[in-house]
């Protein structure tokens, strides 16, 4: 089959296999180039593993320290007819590269927030790994099924309290315009809270500690995206903040509950990228164009790769690490810096329709969407005939 982008709007409804595949390998080559991370963990679980942060914190577990990795996601598996998803072949090719050197890594598919999937990964952590030293919990989804009640639960991207009037770039229509954003009702906070808030992490580590295998001294981190003023009214002051600050009482709680085999429980804020969910999010495409024109003409714009790998090497496995007033790990200190904002901010107001490619990055921010989804990598040849078969 040869296999162009379908694209509709803020989604691409194929990948292709040998493009994820190129993306895999050259997440992999950043890191070997930057070589061992300094504290190396051995048995690492990554749940939401197959794309995004989340697959970059498996590639820099795996080859900047050796580690055995066991992966959790939810894809779709190709047909003969149809693609996967690009989670599908970025876990096959994470498997073929991983193995080839030797490296312990398999992966179940399924819904995370499911009791049988928590079964099942205890299962195979008992089998093959013994216990856990590092958790990485890197979800993303729109919407959960509570495992005990079958209730399901919806998010929603709307800000709390007051209604916003903001800008943003309409990735189908090409356009920037003006969005008017109504408030949330309680009904909507509380079912993007259980979607996106810290009840399922809180979850996974009980079930994972009372199977008797997490490790002493196991680290955990929940990822998160802060932001600054231009984006509060649709992150921090909105149901999606709402959920962020689950996060953080999650990790609180967390660390204490769990203090008897000295759990250090993380949230971490990392730097605004262009993924599957920030491309949904309103004002972001237009955030993330500009952010990305801004960093790049300052020399210090960083892809999911570059953000993780310093996580490892810097912060997260460090004992005592700094954090903020609300004990996170902060990767976003570049981005969100009063320099880097004031910038932004400058540019902000006079961004149109007409003079958007000339202010911001968009030629960027659309090759980093179309990459995820494995197009527009030097060396694969889009014209050839590929199967889009991919076994893990």
């Amino acid at each position: 089959m040869i296999i162009k982008p379908k694209v509709r709007g803020f989604i691409c409804t194929n990948a292709h296999p040998s493009g994820c595949e190129a993306s895999v390998k050259e997440q992999i080559a950043y890191v070997k180039e930057q070589g061992d991370i300094a504290v190396k963990p051995k048995n690492v679980l990554v749940i939401g593993c197959s794309t995004g942060y989340g697959l970059a914190s498996r590639i820099t577990a795996a080859f900047a320290a050796g580690a055995k990795t066991l992966g959790i996601c939810f894809e779709k598996e190709p047909t003969e007819k149809r693609t996967g998803t690009a989670g599908w072949y970025n876990t096959a090719s994470f498997h073929k590269q991983a193995r080839s050197v030797g490296l312990y890594a398999k992966s179940i598919n399924g819904d995370a927030f499911s009791h049988a999937i928590k079964d099942k990964t205890i299962d195979m952590i008992k089998a093959d790994l013994g216990k856990i030293d590092l958790v990485v919990y890197s979800l993303a989804s729109p919407r959960r099924t509570d495992p005990d009640t079958g209730e399901a639960y919806i998010s929603t991207l709307k800000p709390v309290g007051q209604p916003v009037v903001s800008k943003t770039f309409d990735t189908s229509k090409k356009i920037v315009h003006e969005i008017a954003l109504e408030p949330a009702n309680q009904d909507e906070i509380d079912n993007t809270i259980k979607v996106m808030g810290g009840e399922d992490w809180e979850l996974w580590i009980k079930r994972l500690n009372d199977a008797g295998v997490l490790a002493d001294n196991c680290v955990t981190s929940s990822y998160t995206y802060i932001g600054k003023e231009l984006t509060q009214p649709i992150y921090g002051h909105a149901t999606i903040g709402k959920a962020k600050e689950d996060l953080d009482r999650a990790a609180t709680a967390l660390n204490d509950e769990y203090s008897s085999i000295n759990l250090s429980a993380y949230v971490t804020s990392l730097k605004a990228v262009v993924t599957q969910a920030s491309s949904a999010i309103p004002v972001m495409p237009l955030y993330i164009s500009l952010m990305y024109k801004v960093m790049k003409n300052e020399g210090v714009h960083e892809g999911v790769i570059e953000q993780i790998y310093g996580l490892f090497d810097e912060l997260l496995l460090a004992k005592n690490p700094p954090t903020d007033e609300t004990k996170r790990l902060r990767m976003d200190g570049v981005e969100t810096n009063d320099h880097i904002q004031g910038l932004i901010k400058d540019i902000w107001p006079s961004v149109t329709t007409e003079n958007f490619a000339e202010l911001g990055d968009y030629q960027g921010y659309n090759e980093d969407f179309l990459k995820l989804f494995g197009y527009g990598f030097d060396g694969v040849d889009y014209e050839a005939d590929v199967s889009t078969q991919a076994d893990w």
